[in-house]
């Protein structure tokens, strides 16, 4: 049996942690208000590339943020309904995307990762398969098999 080798892609720290799931990617920038409902975890705006998907338990891999600082409340109830993504990866974080992560560490004791790669790197998450992401201020990285 062939074994397969797994791709690492360095990575910078954001938010600490570590999560294990499948990638979901989009070169399109993701607003959690109004694109994202909190009430199931699809993307619900139809224009998005990602319309109907669930982003709940995977790690979704987006270029940055849009919107209002009201998506750091969608991101607190997606945390505390279970339904939030296993990590979040960017290209460039905006502080008001890792807000809804931090608080609900402290309102709910869960939270996520979200880390940055490169701009050159991002477009090998442009896959459906499993990774793993470590993110921590020794060293971050996503590990793509």
């Amino acid at each position: 049996m062939e074994e397969k080798t797994a791709m690492e892609i360095a990575a910078n720290c954001i938010l600490p942690g570590t999560a294990k799931g499948r990638v979901l990617s989009t070169r399109q920038a993701i607003s959690f208000w109004g694109c994202v409902d909190p009430l199931s975890g699809n993307i619900s705006d139809k224009r998005h590339e990602l319309f109907g998907e669930s982003i709940s338990g995977r790690i979704l891999a987006f270029p940055f943020g849009k919107g209002s600082s009201t998506g750091s409340l969608m991101l607190l109830e997606l945390l505390r309904l279970n339904l939030a993504p296993a990590a979040i990866i960017n290209i460039r974080t905006e502080p008001l995307l890792a807000t809804g992560p931090v608080v609900g560490k402290h309102f709910y004791g869960k939270t996520f990762p979200i880390l940055t790669v490169d701009e050159s790197d991002f477009d090998h998450l442009k896959t459906v398969r499993p990774a793993e992401v470590v993110s921590n201020q020794n060293g971050s990285f996503v590990r793509i098999w």
